[in-house]
Order: structure tokens, then C-alpha cells, then sequence
């Protein structure tokens, strides 16, 4: 369950796209008109308000909001006014286009292929292939060093069944086959990349719960005990994505907002990506493992209309 309250009664685009403009015209902009209005819209709703303000305005509402809103704030109002498919091929573009220092510089295209549904994700590829004149495959191939790249060419390309429907037999051999994989150290094989890829999230489940009764570990475990490399870090990355979309996205925060500064980009994607999916669910995953209210760590950690933004995504008032 998302997070995003809208009202009961919904403006219509016209009216919102005439009070956004009002809200950028004048002596000053207008963010708290701003955050009332598109942080409680949903995507449909958003869709429709860039499509009339357009019409109305003979420029993008991103154009618009580009030159009244910066810092966090701004980056958070456009990424969530943004096509949620638009949303993801920039991210991963502005990734793929810098060079891959670490992990965390893939954590959006694990999660574009692991956390979402096999429609997105080809939403996503036409998308990066419509703005960037070439296809997300490519760029990975050219820009993600092997055996990693291996690994997200199979996640990126897969189109995986989406509806509930589990062979336990099949997860049994292919739980199996994964130990040995583990276990030999070969986490790049072909039949990882090939389980990972192309069963359906609900097979793969089964298939970890398998690992875990018969191998006596969960799954994500034995892979960090294989080695503490790219490889093994990915791979987990992969496997909580799949399992546990909350739990994945309840630890991005976390990290995000551990130490001496946050990572705002990190917070900002992970509630921009849930709030409409299950947001609901992250905060239930982070109060479980961190003891803490995801809300209240937001608030005590970030500022100002960032902060009043992120907490109307995650449906509460300041």
C-alpha cells in the first residue's frame, strides 16, 4: 500500500496547471502551492497536469519548474512530476554516464528490474531508448565493467511472468542449483544469471525459502560469505530486491541518513519510488529493523520544502 493521499475530490488539470503557473509568477514562487498540489497527485493525475499546463502555457511543466525550484527540493519536485518510466531511464542514465565508482551506483537498475513490474521495466527501456538514442543494454555494455554487467543485461532484458504461480519442484532443483553456485564461488554462471533473470518473482521466493530450509542460511547470507566483492554485493542486492522490495528500500534510507551527512539523492529515490507502491509496507520493514519511525528520521534529517515535500509523499504533515 502506497503512502500518496489524494483528495477525495480532485481539481481538474486545468485548475492545477493554472494555479501551478500562478505559483511561479510573481515576486516569489510559490512552494508550499507546489507541494500541495503535485505531492498529492498521483501519476495518472500528473500525467494529465503536464499534458494541460503545456497546452495552456506553450512550455513543459518541467520547464516551469526548472526555473522557480533548486537544491533538493527542486530535484525531488521534477523526479516525482516526471513519467514514472522517464523517471527511472534519467536516473540510470545519469548513473551510466558517469563512471561506475561503486554498487551503489546500480541500486536504480537492480531496482527498475527487480522491484517493479515486468511492464515498467519495459516502459523504462523504450524511455531510454526514446531520450538517449540507444538502448539501456548498450549503455550498460559499454559502461558496467564484466562480470557485473553480465548480471544486469539478464535483469534489464527479462520480461518475467507477473502473475502468482509457483512450481515447487522446480524451486527445489533451482535452490539447489544456486547453493552450488554459492558454493563454488561461480555467482556469475549462466544458470544464476538465468534463474535471477526469468522466473517470476513469486517462483523465486519459493525458490529462496527452499535455500533457506535446506541449506540452513537465507540465501542473501551464503552469498556475502562467498566473498565481499562487487560480484557477491550485487548479487544480494538482486536477490533482497526480489524478496523484499520494503526491506531493500527501508535499508537505502537508512544508509542514506547514517553518519556524519545524508545522502539526499538516496532518500529522495527511495520515497519517490514507493509512494505509490508500498511505502506503507518500507515503513512497516524499517520501524521492524531499525526501531525507529521512518517519518521522524526523515523530518530530523532533512530541511525546509524538502522536507515538507518528502513528508507529504510519505503521507504525513510537518
Amino acid at each position: 500500500m502506497g503512502s500518496l493521499k489524494t483528495p477525495e475530490v480532485v481539481p481538474s488539470p486545468e485548475e492545477d496547471a493554472q494555479k501551478l503557473k500562478k505559483a511561479f509568477i510573481g515576486f516569489g514562487t510559490d512552494e508550499d502551492m507546489i507541494i500541495e498540489i503535485l505531492g498529492h497527485r498521483d501519476a495518472n493525475q500528473r500525467k494529465k497536469i503536464r499534458e494541460t499546463y503545456h497546452q495552456l502555457h506553450n512550455e513543459t511543466l518541467i520547464d516551469g519548474l526548472n526555473k522557480e525550484v533548486s537544491g533538493d527540493f527542486g530535484k525531488a519536485v521534477i523526479l516525482w512530476t516526471y513519467d514514472p518510466c522517464e523517471r527511472d531511464a534519467r536516473l540510470a542514465n545519469e548513473e551510466l554516464k558517469s563512471r561506475i565508482r561503486a554498487i551503489k551506483d546500480l541500486e536504480i537498475i537492480v531496482e527498475m528490474s527487480c522491484a517493479s513490474s515486468p511492464q515498467h521495466l519495459v516502459g523504462v527501456r523504450k524511455a531510454y531508448c526514446d531520450l538517449f538514442n540507444t538502448s539501456l543494454e548498450e549503455h550498460i555494455l559499454v559502461s558496467v565493467p564484466m562480470p557485473l554487467r553480465k548480471i544486469l543485461v539478464g535483469l534489464v532484458t527479462s520480461y518475467r511472468y507477473d502473475k502468482e504461480m509457483v512450481d515447487k519442484d522446480m524451486a527445489k532443483l533451482e535452490a539447489n542449483r544456486l547453493h552450488e553456485c554459492i558454493k563454488s564461488k561461480d555467482l556469475a554462471h549462466d544458470d544464476v544469471v538465468y534463474i535471477l533473470s526469468t522466473r517470476n518473482f513469486y517462483q523465486l521466493r519459493a525458490t529462496f525459502e527452499h535455500y533457506k530450509e535446506k541449506h540452513g542460511h537465507p540465501i542473501d547470507e551464503d552469498i556475502m560469505n562467498s566473498g565481499k566483492g562487487d560480484l557477491e554485493s550485487l548479487v544480494k542486492m538482486v536477490v533482497l530486491c526480489i524478496d523484499s522490495p520494503a526491506k531493500h528500500f527501508a535499508q537505502i534510507v537508512k544508509t542514506a541518513i547514517m553518519g556524519l551527512g545524508t545522502d539526499e539523492d538516496s532518500v529522495t529515490r527511495a520515497i519517490i519510488s514507493r509512494a505509490e507502491i508500498d511505502m506503507m509496507k518500507v515503513k512497516s520493514e524499517y520501524l521492524n529493523m531499525y526501531k525507529f519511525n521512518l517519518d521522524d528520521e526523515v523530518i530530523d534529517d532533512t530541511s525546509g520544502d524538502y522536507r515538507k515535500f518528502l513528508v507529504t509523499l510519505l503521507g504525513g504533515k510537518i
